[in-house]
């Protein structure tokens, strides 16, 4: 069996991660390791979830000491992350990690005040997490400079391609020292994302730990056909009926996210919303307490989501089909982890049967039905033949101007939302339709 030690960390680092009660490497880590050590690039595919921040962080950590800083520090290490949280927690390990060693480093994002974090970079840093926007903008300040870097790490890298980032990454590599030791870091291998590894990495070492089966069998995976004016209620329904002390729910819009929490506070659960719009400080309390297990359910978007990686979950309520199948995976690989069990549920209405198809032709077979609930609507189950893609409600657009206003509760919002949406991998909050929304992920693309 391997072991940290075999790996080649030094004691140093073993003493770390021994405190962290790490025993047995993650594939992950088994496999990057070694050749990040030896110097070489990597290029990983892998989850979140699967211990990668202590695959690239253990080996920059264990080269960076065999030199150490003499006089002014500069910055060494560059991890790019597409999420705030995500960041936050990258920073968190790199902590955890460099206990016993003299290493400085910072978390550097979007969305609070910059003055701390231009102090800290002024005293001098090792290693820097940032999350692109604002990085650029001290750069631009001239608050940061790049060129001692000695490795680049792009974590992510689907995410942030989703997000908007690739011009800012362009922008970071080329201020970038060209000898250097590069990690790009996915879930997902796309073109896209081959292209944008190929123009930076160098002979990398492939590790491929994706999941050869999309979804887990220790998740136990539910759809229920219903009404859109019905799911608040079903939600409610479940989550009080299964008493959720850890849960996750997913809407497709930052808007929804925020109405339906104030719905689930008028039904006594305490519920938060993560999302673009929300303000640092909001989303690291309304995190902090799903974490600690004061707010038993947390409500986001896809894009906002990324960065939860949280043990312990146990139901995962697609309130909203993502219109993208990939993202569906995502949303479900939050629980079961560990080695534990989780439920995942996934309401769909009649607007919504084209994204189940979508799903269904992704992992390959088709998710048990539950159709014992009170509110079931067989109007919302895909018609034999249908194609992966969302339905067109009938006359939407014809009744739209003369119903908006006084079908709210029952097809005014519906043919609100079935709209042609932007088509995103991410889902979630790049899909809103209203101007201010729009602004928001504009806003956040800058984080």
């Amino acid at each position: 069996m391997t072991d940290f030690q075999s790996l080649g960390l030094s004691e140093t680092l073993l003493r770390a991660v021994k405190s962290e009660g790490y025993t047995t490497p993650t594939p992950v880590q088994e496999q990057s390791i070694p050749p990040l050590l030896e110097g070489r690039d990597v290029l990983g595919v892998a989850q979140t979830g699967t211990g990668k921040t202590a695959a690239f962080a253990l080996p920059v950590l264990q080269i960076m000491s065999r030199k150490q800083p003499q006089g002014k520090r500069f910055i060494r290490a560059l991890i790019l992350s597409p999420t705030r949280e995500l960041a936050a927690q990258i920073d968190e390990r790199f902590a955890a990690y460099s206990e016993h060693m003299d290493v400085r480093h910072r978390v550097i994002f979007g969305g609070v005040n910059q003055n701390p974090q231009v102090r800290a970079l002024q005293k001098g840093l090792d290693i820097l997490v940032a999350t692109p926007g604002r990085l650029l903008d001290l750069i631009g300040q001239g608050h940061i400079d790049l060129g001692r870097v000695e490795f680049f790490v792009l974590d992510e890298a689907d995410r942030m391609l989703d997000m908007g980032f690739i011009r800012d990454i362009e922008k970071v590599i080329k201020l970038l020292p060209k000898k250097r030791q590069n990690l790009l870091f996915s879930a997902t291998m796309p073109k896209s994302i081959a292209k944008l590894a190929g123009s930076f990495l160098n002979n990398a070492v492939m590790v491929d730990v994706s999941p050869k089966e999309l979804t887990v069998d220790r998740i136990q995976q539910k759809i229920m056909f219903l009404r859109k004016a019905d799911k608040r209620r079903l939600l409610v329904q479940l989550i009080k009926e299964e008493r959720v002390q850890r849960g996750i729910v997913f809407t497709r819009t930052k808007h929804g996210a925020n109405r339906l929490v104030k719905q689930l506070d008028q039904s006594n659960i305490s519920a938060a919303a993560i999302h673009g719009n929300k303000s640092q400080g909001a989303r690291t309390k309304a995190l902090a307490g799903f974490k600690d297990g004061t707010i038993p359910i947390l409500v986001a978007t896809d894009i906002a989501s990324r960065g939860i990686d949280v043990d312990g979950i146990t139901h995962v309520f697609n309130y909203d089909l993502p219109n993208e199948p990939e993202s569906y995976v995502h949303r479900i690989g939050r629980t079961a982890r560990a080695g534990k069990s989780g439920i995942a549920y996934a309401f769909c209405d009649d607007s919504e049967s084209g994204y189940l198809v979508g799903i269904q032709e992704l992992i390959g077979k088709e998710i048990p039905v539950n159709s014992s609930h009170e509110f079931h609507f067989i109007g919302a189950i895909p018609k034999p033949g249908q194609k992966a893609g969302k339905i067109k409600e009938k006359s939407s657009a014809k009744k739209r101007p003369r119903d908006n206003n006084r079908n709210q509760n029952s097809g005014g919002n519906s043919q609100r939302s079935s709209r042609p949406q932007q088509k995103s991998r991410g889902g979630g909050g790049r899909n809103n339709n209203s101007r201010s929304q729009r602004q928001g992920d504009s806003r956040q693309r800058r984080d």
